[in-house]
């Protein structure tokens, strides 16, 4: 796996951050705590850069959420010392669901609540004039494990250069409460779901595999030679692929000048 300075990614993150508000003429910073580790350093790193005053904390439950998100969410709002409010969105998405399709699959459901979230954030963002910090990383958006519009939808990316196990290091310097870094990963999209029992890989393995493939651009037979096995490379490779649409802009056409 690379080796980096985390000391200096955390200075030049905190600038990042500062620069995106000044380019916006904004100071205000909108963050979705879900009561994960991704959230959790977003949430610090942002209180790092403007002060915890400008920084405004949404938690966001869905009424199947596990009681644990709400829990640590709150614990990480209280231990930065940001203002917070819990906006529970099982209205919104449950008048849809019952209303219109009552046999939706938690897929289509789980990505609902996703984009309500962000649309949360973004009516907050309008109430103080703040931008809506994203909470992606590198892990996440090279295997497209976002909802497009939802937590993929964001002002800027402050940890979209960090694979996910560099966000844990990250972590445990900014001594983010061990019970958020104890925890499994999870969207918390559905009952029992973690990240990691989703992709068919722990995110140590994806990251490997990610940094050979895409970053180093090693021949797949060095990779595997190095003790990758075959079947995680090929559904490493499955994700990157069918997920590419969401690393771009919406397509279109070019003014035919002929």
């Amino acid at each position: 796996m690379r080796k980096i300075d985390l000391g200096i990614e955390r200075k030049r993150i905190i600038e990042f951050i500062r620069e995106q508000l000044s380019k916006a003429g904004l100071d205000h910073l909108i963050v979705g705590i879900s009561g994960g580790i991704d959230s959790a350093v977003t949430a610090a790193m942002c209180v790092e850069a403007i002060g915890k005053e400008k920084v405004k904390g949404f938690l966001m439950p869905y009424k199947a959420s596990h009681p644990d998100s709400l829990l640590h969410g709150r614990l990480l709002a209280e231990y930065l010392g940001v203002e917070y409010q819990k906006i529970d969105i099982s209205p919104m998405v449950d008048s849809y669901f019952t209303s219109y399709f009552p046999e939706a699959s938690a897929l289509r459901r789980g990505n609902r609540m996703a984009r309500e979230r962000m649309c949360v954030l973004y009516d907050q963002s309008a109430r103080y004039g703040g931008l809506v910090a994203g909470t992606g990383n590198k892990s996440e958006l090279l295997t497209g494990y976002v909802t497009q519009h939802g937590d993929g939808a964001c002002a800027f990316e402050p940890l979209g250069h960090l694979y996910k196990t560099e966000v844990y290091e990250l972590a445990e310097m900014l001594q983010i409460p061990r019970e958020l870094i104890d925890k499994a990963p999870t969207a918390d999209l559905w009952d029992g779901q973690t990240d990691e029992s989703e992709m068919g890989l722990t995110y140590a393995r994806l990251d490997e595999i990610l940094y050979r493939l895409y970053e180093q651009q090693l021949p797949e037979a060095e990779i595997i030679a190095e003790g990758i096995e075959e079947k995680d490379l090929k559904r490493v490779k499955e994700l990157y692929n069918k997920s590419e649409f969401k690393r771009n802009l919406p397509p279109q056409l070019e003014l035919n000048k002929v």
